[in-house]
């Protein structure tokens, strides 16, 4: 045999596949992930990297992988793969997982975002670290385990899982992420979280000085507030009581309006709740349709530079009560723009409610590779934008849907080993590729172009 030519119209994800390769990102997985299961073809561990790829490529379902996967030799050689098993073997695999397999892949979660990823790296000397967490539902089939009805946002009587998630919003990385049962809400689940997130970035009482925890009502009880504070972390958390929130509202002397959202209004509590450490504590309503107001609370320990910083806004010598007001309702807003954005991303980019096994802990791993794949590709647009800025601003849906279907030639000698990358040059996002990683792939002696496809 001789060199011989494959056309891709994922070529650009099969340039991911060969970086993934040459960080070795993947061997992590091999070495501690173990799953007992006969080997006819492909070991397990290639099989859930055949899964990996279809989320990558955009598959929302494990019956993708046979029209998305396995028609494309190209990929699967950029991967380290000669062949791609047939779905129905791939979710064999993943209904064969233990618990713990699962232990083992978080163990490898841990080890490759601690090898990569830039929140691990955060110089806290420097800057605050800024965790965002949250939880977020997953409909699925009443037969499988752990669904019950919980609360599903817009979807009533709805029946699924629930999913947790720490960002680390500095980076649009995900620290942790960790399933849980329909019923289960933030509130009994935070702290378990902070504290995987704590042992995946090895936060001591130093760092966690320097690291502000922002999280919505459903992280705002007393326990949970005192409990952070009591660790020594920066918090910015909404109360859940809205009981409570009415109360301390009635204590605010003077309300001012949010020039950016008009029917919002903010005032300071003048009495507020006493928790463990200092606080102050911001009221915030709006009008309700028939008359009345709603009421929330935040709760923080930040300085007024830290409120800035977070609301991303410049500092002022001497800033009024009002501005400081602004900046904690606006640093508590971001919220939107981080952790919230991220779980529409894996939704919308990744099929992260699509793919439903009725295993939990099949489940687990499944909510676990696509948090690779997001990380993937966080790294991946990372990368871009040093070469493109503006490509820092696309989210894991034009990742996927733009950035990793460009159309092109992979070149391949006779043993299946890549020599050469010709993307689609009529593609605008093809010289992008080509600037940022030419370089690197050139290490393995792989050529990467673009030219007329």
């Amino acid at each position: 045999m001789t060199n011989y030519t494959r056309s891709s119209a994922r070529a650009s994800l099969a340039v991911v596949g060969l970086y993934m390769r040459q960080k070795q990102i993947w061997r992590v997985i091999e070495q501690e992930v173990q799953i007992e299961q006969k080997v006819i073809e492909h070991t397990a561990s290639d099989k859930l990297k055949d899964a990996l790829m279809n989320i990558l490529s955009g598959g929302h379902g494990l019956v993708e992988v046979n029209r998305r996967v396995r028609p494309d030799e190209g990929l699967q050689r950029a991967f380290g793969r000669k062949a791609c098993a047939d779905q129905s073997t791939i979710s064999d695999t993943l209904n064969s997982s233990t618990a713990t397999n699962v232990q083992q892949m978080r163990q490898a979660a841990q080890a490759i975002y601690r090898a990569h990823s830039q929140g691990y790296a955060h110089c806290y000397e420097q800057g605050r670290q800024v965790l965002d967490v949250d939880i977020t539902g997953m409909p699925a089939g009443r037969q499988g385990e752990g669904v019950s009805k919980g609360f599903f946002s817009g979807q009533r009587n709805r029946r699924g899982r629930q999913l947790g998630r720490v960002l680390a919003s500095l980076y649009d990385e995900i620290v942790v992420e960790c399933l849980y049962p329909g019923k289960t809400q933030l509130e009994r689940s935070l702290q378990a979280l902070v504290s995987a997130a704590e042992a995946v970035l090895e936060l001591d009482h130093r760092r966690r000085q320097r690291t502000i925890l922002r999280c919505d009502g459903g992280g705002g009880r007393d326990e949970d507030i005192n409990w952070l504070l009591e660790r020594d972390y920066l918090v910015l958390v909404k109360v859940k009581n809205w009981k409570r929130a009415a109360k301390l509202a009635a204590s605010v002397s003077a309300w001012h309006l949010d020039p950016k959202t008009r029917d919002r209004e903010v005032g300071w509590v003048q009495q507020p709740h006493c928790y463990t450490r200092p606080t102050r504590q911001l009221a915030v309503r709006m009008p309700k349709q028939g008359g009345g107001y709603h009421y929330r609370v935040l709760v923080f320990n930040l300085g007024d530079e830290s409120l800035f910083w977070l609301a991303r806004q410049p500092l002022r010598k001497a800033p009024s009560p009002i501005q400081v007001m602004l900046a904690a309702l606006y640093a508590y807003d971001r919220r939107g723009g981080g952790v919230e954005t991220s779980v529409k991303g894996s939704k919308q980019g990744l099929g992260l409610t699509k793919r439903n096994k009725r295993r939990f802990v099949a489940q687990e791993m499944l909510v676990l590779l696509a948090q690779l794949a997001y990380n993937l590709l966080v790294w991946t647009r990372q990368r871009l934008a040093q070469y493109f800025p503006q490509l820092a601003h696309f989210g894991m849906l034009r990742m996927v849907r733009d950035l990793f279907h460009i159309l092109g030639n992979i070149q391949l000698d006779a043993q299946g080993r890549i020599l050469a990358i010709t993307l689609n040059e009529a593609h605008d996002l093809a010289l992008p590729f080509v600037r940022a990683f030419s370089s690197l792939l050139a290490r393995d002696g792989v050529s990467l172009n673009w030219g007329q496809i």
